[in-house]
């Protein structure tokens, strides 16, 4: 491998010759080689937009030039298209809790690119690339565009599909009643669509509870430089770039109120994915509910038929699980995991600045892609074929004990448990333990039983 020499405040380093990076992230990528884990993209391309904004509110600052303002600007667009995906962003999670050097990565890939693209030595990865800003500043900063950005752009878009399918499922399932259970045990009949309706609102609520999160997301950090004092940044700078990204992203960004907060203190992040969280929640009870109803084909509830995607064993034969189910359910394990680092990392926010910055957006960003895939595929390949198995759910639904809450009006509740038990011991019918009872005629049971009236108020 062929090699040149960069410097910095410390001396020289030798970096592949094929790469755009310098001496600051190559003592980074020497001095933490720590697992598998790099900073995420979405926190690069972040970057990207918010070099470009720096860059544009700078120049129209007066503080840099109009050549390297738009040097600065085209090879932020190259990071934020992805061309530089593969090669240049190399660094580890684990490194420092600031996120210094991933922010310098990014300052010395534009003004090695940028240089590369003038034809001469146009630019400072410090003194350009990021004049007005400190990594303390940028990288909050960077978190939260790229937080929103996955949030709006790649999560709700599956949430929505996934609500009209259950809305879909609800229309199409008009009108059928099953047996209802809490407690894993029979209970009181609902309508099936009534309970895909309790599915689609869990979805329906978290979608709100993030809209709200979202919101303080768009609240950046940018402008408070070092410790929130903005040192070394032009008056109106912060207000400015806030102003730039928004035109850039097309998302209302606004320049956080109190910087000290905004560098010190991770809450908003920690909220949303409260959030994301709740979230998984509820897709780890809807996705238990379609299994259990699943379970079968013969000796399980079986009210449900779900797709059959691939062979579920490699030793039973015509076998097939609920594979999607238990895709989503271990999505929603690895989010509320992730949930304890979040929180536990913005604990760490000490004095002027958090030093668990990279940890942080690492685990938010896999929960946000684990939940915007998890959520296509479980729609994709298991919601959308939902079919209600009407016989089996009929056949349940006659032979549920819990069907005598409908004569409490007429003999109260002790007879009705009496019903239930003489019914359940003597394996007759609610109706034979009724009568046998002496509580009601049969001409009687008959006028006031009707389960399929029990899922409608009165």
């Amino acid at each position: 491998m062929e090699y040149r020499i960069e410097h910095d405040s410390m001396g020289e380093m030798k970096v592949p010759a094929d790469r755009y990076w310098g001496a600051q992230t190559q003592r980074s990528y020497e001095n933490f080689r720590i697992s598998t884990e790099k900073i995420p993209i979405e926190v690069i391309r972040a970057f990207g937009v918010l070099k470009k904004a720096a860059a544009i509110a700078n120049f129209n600052l007066g503080k840099i030039s109009e050549e390297k303002r738009d040097i600065i600007c085209k090879v932020a667009d190259e990071i934020v298209s992805g061309l530089h995906d593969d090669k240049q962003f190399p660094l580890a999670v684990w490194q420092t809790g600031s996120g210094t050097q991933s922010n310098m990565n990014v300052n010395e890939v534009i003004a090695n690119r940028g240089n590369e693209i003038a034809g001469k030595k146009l630019l400072h990865p410090n003194d350009d690339v990021n004049k007005s800003q400190s990594s303390n500043d940028t990288f909050p900063t960077a978190m939260h565009i790229a937080a929103v950005a996955e949030i709006e752009d790649k999560l709700f878009p599956s949430m929505r599909t996934i609500i009209e399918t259950f809305k879909r499922l609800e229309r199409e399932n008009e009108g059928i009643v099953k047996s209802g259970r809490t407690h894993l045990q029979d209970a009181v009949p609902i309508g099936f669509s009534q309970e895909i309706s309790g599915w689609r609102n869990m979805i329906e609520v978290s979608f709100g509870q993030l809209l709200e999160a979202v919101e303080g997301l768009k609240s950046l950090a940018l402008g408070g430089t070092a410790v929130g004092t903005g040192l070394n940044a032009p008056k109106g700078f912060a207000e400015e770039v806030a102003k730039q990204v928004s035109v850039i992203t097309g998302k209302k960004f606004v320049t956080a109120e109190n910087k000290y907060h905004a560098l010190t203190s991770k809450d908003q992040l920690v909220f949303a994915h409260g959030a994301l969280k709740a979230l998984a929640c509820n897709l780890m009870k809807i996705a238990n509910d379609v299994r259990w109803l699943a379970s079968g084909p013969r000796d399980g509830l079986g009210e449900i038929f779900i797709p059959e995607n691939e062979p579920g064993s490699s030793i039973m034969p015509g076998k097939v699980n609920p594979t999607q189910c238990e895709s989503m359910t271990m999505v929603c394990v690895q989010v509320i995991a992730n949930d304890v680092a979040v929180g536990f990392g913005a604990s760490q926010g000490n004095f002027e600045l958090n030093v668990f910055m990279p940890v942080i957006i690492y685990n938010f960003l896999q929960s946000v892609r684990l939940l915007a895939d998890g959520i296509a595929s479980f729609n994709n390949n298991c919601v959308t074929g939902i079919k209600a198995n009407k016989e089996k759910m009929r056949h349940n639904l006659y032979n549920s004990l819990m069907l005598v809450t409908a004569l409490n009006p007429y003999i109260g509740y002790e007879n009705a448990a009496k019903t239930a038990k003489l019914a359940y011991k003597e394996n007759i019918s609610l109706k034979d333990a009724c009568v046998k009872l002496g509580f009601l005629t049969a001409e009687k049971f008959d006028e006031v039983f009707h389960p399929e009236e029990m899922i409608y108020q009165k």
